[in-house]
């Protein structure tokens, strides 16, 4: 993929994560605080088929500084980041390294780490184990959400149509993942 449209598909990746970022921080999901859909998991799911660990780990780093500068405080850039450094350790293993993993199985791993790691870094700060109750509760909650994020990234991955895949340098420079799906498709 060139660089400039490598360049152009990740800017707008960035931008699509912070508007549903932003869009879900308006609303809750229930009784339980901090339980959201996560769909900006879902566009990094797709970035790690599409452009690649590196770009998906910048990517990452970006909408976890943007987002919380934008719409957080440093608190919450602390609790996203090790929510997101945990979450796409756990997708890139996922997608690069365990066979067999659908984007599902992988959204619902990184939604998973994502609650665990944000629990995780909430214990250390607090100095308390209180907050396992809530950790058991979030892992639940990352399941679901996560398996939401999935097959929104895989419906997506098998809609661009071939034409528009081809425009982007999607189909010359298919990584690993990609070619694993296909042959999972068949």
């Amino acid at each position: 993929m060139k660089s400039t449209m490598k360049l152009a598909l990740s800017a707008m990746f960035i931008a699509v994560m912070l508007v549903l970022g932003y869009i879900e921080s308006l609303f809750s999901l229930g009784p339980v605080p901090g339980i959201k859909v996560g769909l900006s998991n879902g566009v990094l799911l797709l970035s790690l088929y599409w452009l690649g660990v590196p770009t998906s780990v910048m990517l990452m780093l970006g909408k976890v500084l943007l987002s919380g500068i934008l719409f957080g405080n440093p608190m919450a850039i602390q609790y996203s980041l090790a929510g997101g450094i945990l979450s796409m350790t756990g997708m890139i293993l996922a997608v690069y390294a365990i066979r067999g993993i659908s984007p599902i199985g992988a959204g619902i791993l990184g939604g998973v780490l994502h609650n665990v790691g944000q629990v995780a870094l909430a214990m250390i700060v607090l100095e308390t184990f209180g907050l396992l109750y809530y950790m058991a509760i979030l892992v639940v909650v990352g399941a679901v959400m996560g398996a939401v994020t999935g097959s929104v990234a895989g419906t997506l991955m098998r809609l661009l149509p071939h034409e528009r895949r081809a425009v982007l340098g999607l189909d010359q420079a298919k990584t690993r993942a990609e070619k694993r799906l296909e042959q999972q498709a068949k």
